[in-house]
């Protein structure tokens, strides 16, 4: 008889309580070339099916004592070990309703008795290589993830070190703020998290927007690289003059951010959010700030977050034209000051985060100072 190619390797557990009907079936498959295991009841289909190495096919007879062929299909497919074993049912029973039966119980296929030896490799052979197909698509998959996970990881570190080398660059130039941008990173962060736990922004603050922050909060300061170092590096009071010069480190570091967008060719969500940090979080919620005099809501919810984290690091940062304020009375100058200078639901969660941002300050204060309380 002719025989069709038979995937190497494979193995075929055939189920059966008739044993020449197991012999016959068991007979023509080691005949086209595969390995046989034969079992003659259902928890004897079950243990081999479980047992290493694992069948590529199980053709099972349906009507058999005991747990019948529908049984023990659902107890494989309980299994997530085996359950992805296609099944094959073998039947005397040929009419329509039965074959629709098994194949919605979830067998792969469906073969009459007496078997067609031809129809029946055939069918055992499309079986076994569909499966091998979907094994080798998932590790393909597998692998794909894998990689793009790790490319991600790269691309998001090398963003992460590009914002940090950036945010230093500004550093560089004011050489007080020392750890001022890790600082800042870290009140926005807590800030973000305690509005979101019960304010009406919980929805806007979704783990993506938190992200974003966190991404673009180093970025406030980058408009400090246009500033003269005559007027940045001053170590006394700024003259109004030197004031509007200064002032405009919010317009040029969006400026900045705006150019690299254009760059880029298209918009990225955490420049824009930068974007909007390095322009406002100078504004005032009573419309009193700069560079552009917004009020309330006008203000972007990232430079009011912003704007709260800066003046709170400024309060207990030592300057040589200012001292370090204690973190209580930072605290209570900022929470006097809500509703003109900050918004007031910003100012609630500052102050239900007041602990943790004191952990954050001296986490990571300047090498020999003391964060007072």
């Amino acid at each position: 008889m002719p025989h069709l190619p038979t995937p190497d390797d494979a193995t075929v557990l055939v189920v059966d309580d008739v044993p020449d009907n197991l012999l016959v079936v068991s007979d023509l498959l080691r005949e086209a070339g595969y390995a046989v295991r034969a079992a003659n009841s259902g928890p004897v289909a079950l243990r081999y099916a479980a047992q290493a190495p694992q069948p590529d096919l199980i053709l099972l007879d349906i009507m058999m004592p005991g747990m019948d062929g529908f049984e023990v299909l659902r107890r494989l497919q309980q299994d997530p070990e085996i359950a992805e074993i296609p099944v094959i049912f073998l039947s005397a029973r040929g009419d329509d309703a039965d074959q629709e039966h098994g194949l919605a119980a979830g067998a792969a296929d469906y073969l009459s008795k007496p078997l067609r030896p031809l129809v029946a490799l055939a069918r055992v052979r499309a079986q076994i290589e569909a499966r091998r197909a979907r094994r080798m698509l998932r590790d393909e998959n597998r692998q794909l993830a894998h990689q793009v996970v790790e490319r991600m990881t790269e691309g998001l570190l090398a963003k992460r070190v590009g914002i940090r080398a950036l945010a230093h660059l500004a550093e560089l130039r004011d050489p007080e703020t020392g750890n001022h941008i890790l600082r800042t990173q870290g009140y926005v962060h807590e800030l973000a998290v305690q509005l979101r736990r019960g304010s009406r922004h919980a929805a806007e603050l979704d783990d993506h927007m938190m992200e974003l922050l966190a991404e673009s909060a180093p970025l406030h300061d980058i408009g400090k690289v246009g500033i003269p170092d005559s007027i940045l590096l001053k170590p006394g009071p700024l003259t109004p003059e030197e004031w509007k010069v200064m002032r405009t480190h919010t317009t040029l570091g969006a400026r900045a951010i705006e150019l690299a967008e254009e760059d880029i060719g298209h918009p990225v969500e955490f420049l824009t959010v930068a974007r909007q940090i390095a322009l406002s979080h100078h504004e005032r919620w009573d419309g009193a700030g700069y560079p552009q005099g917004l009020a309330g809501e006008q203000i972007p919810l990232a430079a009011r977050i912003m704007a709260v984290a800066d003046v709170f690091d400024a309060l207990i940062s030592p300057r040589v034209y200012k001292r370090a304020l204690g973190t209580d009375e930072a605290f209570r100058i900022i929470v006097d000051d809500a509703g003109t200078r900050f918004d007031p639901e910003i100012v609630t969660a500052f102050r239900e985060a007041f602990g943790r941002l004191v952990a954050i300050a001296r986490e990571h204060a300047e090498p020999g100072v003391a964060v007072a309380a």
